[in-house]
């Protein structure tokens, strides 16, 4: 049997601290090589040309040339698998977020890294999103245009404009892909839209305002209680789940901590499994880009009460992993790529 080539890792930070706490934890993590170091963006370049890494994990904020330029750098070059070390401030965010849309992959917090009281997790959390990272195709990060190529429908379609909940669940590659879908919905749309990404606290609400910005919809991060509106979006906030519960006529948003034990929190099935419940057919699914199966039980559950569901197709997926999950598992009612996925939800919620 061939021995498995090991991926590649450069790790650039200007922080001689960061850069030793990241070679030691991957430094005994098998399949993973740490091939290079550099303190700034120049060096970085440099490096990145020099060794051809698989995954290069990126700070932002550097001398002589900072994350977000080299980001700019590398897309007009040859795009890089990038993981991105954020802090988990308002400025860190908004920095984090333009380093999504520039085609880094994902994000990891390098202050969990430095204080975590369990390493051994703020370890596991790297080493996986680095796993991932390296399995995706360095020619779909970044891209401005979605493909839009034809539709799979897997079963007849609900009753045209019946839909009056729509929960749209991502993780890896989700931003880019929700700054494309979101802003293509038109501003009449008469359903409510709940976005749920796999992000961490502080960072849904400017992640909302981007959103809100860009899009005819108005859009902002859920808080407790909110009614779920036609031509509203709520993008659920980290750390919580979100769910729905029926008061005085109205649907409205429920946020809890609970169940704390989740793999993602908030999570894709608790959010599209409390719709199937409380609206049934009225409910609609719509699972983008991932690493993972969450999402699929809940479209499942969708469904199962009569509602719509659809899948991204791989061939706009930065990760397929949910929406693959989904389609096995027969959760979908459609797969569709991501350039068509605005107009085939339009379609379905307003019947036109």
């Amino acid at each position: 049997m061939a021995p498995v080539t090991p991926i590649r890792v450069l790790v650039v930070d200007d922080s001689p601290l960061v850069r030793r706490t990241i070679e030691g934890l991957l430094g005994a993590a098998p399949g993973v090589a740490v091939v290079g170091v550099a303190a700034d963006g120049i060096e970085a370049l440099a490096k990145i040309r020099d060794l051809r890494p698989d995954v290069v994990t990126l700070d932002v904020m550097m001398p002589r040339l900072d994350g977000l330029k080299v980001l700019a750098c590398l897309r007009r070059e040859s795009p890089v698998r990038v993981l991105m070390l954020s802090s988990l401030t308002q400025e860190g965010a908004e920095e984090t977020l333009q380093a999504l849309d520039l085609g880094a992959v994902d994000f990891i917090d390098k202050t969990a890294l430095l204080v975590s009281g369990d390493p051994a997790t703020a370890g596991r959390e790297l080493l996986g999103k680095i796993r991932t990272a390296a399995a995706v195709d360095p020619a779909r990060l970044g891209r401005r245009e979605a493909p839009r190529g034809g539709v799979a429908r897997l079963d007849a379609l609900p009753r045209p404009g019946g839909v009056d909940l729509v929960v749209i669940g991502a993780s890896t590659g989700g931003p880019p892909a929700l700054q494309a879908l979101i802003p293509a919905l038109p501003a009449d749309l008469p359903a409510g839209v709940v976005v749920v990404q796999h992000i961490p606290a502080g960072f849904t609400r400017p992640f909302a305002a981007r959103l809100d910005a860009a899009s005819a919809l108005s859009v902002r991060e859920a808080e407790q209680g909110d009614r779920v509106r036609p031509g509203e979006v709520l993008v659920a906030p980290g750390a919580r789940h979100l769910t729905f519960a029926n008061r005085g006529g109205d649907l409205v948003v429920v946020l809890d901590a609970e169940p704390a034990q989740t793999l993602h929190r908030p999570s894709v099935d608790i959010a599209m499994e409390s719709a199937a419940e409380r609206r049934g057919v009225r409910s609609a699914g719509v699972l983008l880009t991932g690493m993972g199966t969450d999402g699929a039980r809940g479209m499942g559950a969708i469904r199962a009460r009569g509602g719509w569901t659809l899948a991204e197709s791989e061939e706009s997926c930065v990760v397929y992993g949910m929406p693959r999950a989904a389609v096995e598992q027969g959760a979908a009612s459609e797969v569709t790529p991501l350039g068509r996925i605005a107009a085939r939800l339009a379609a379905v919620v307003t019947g036109r």
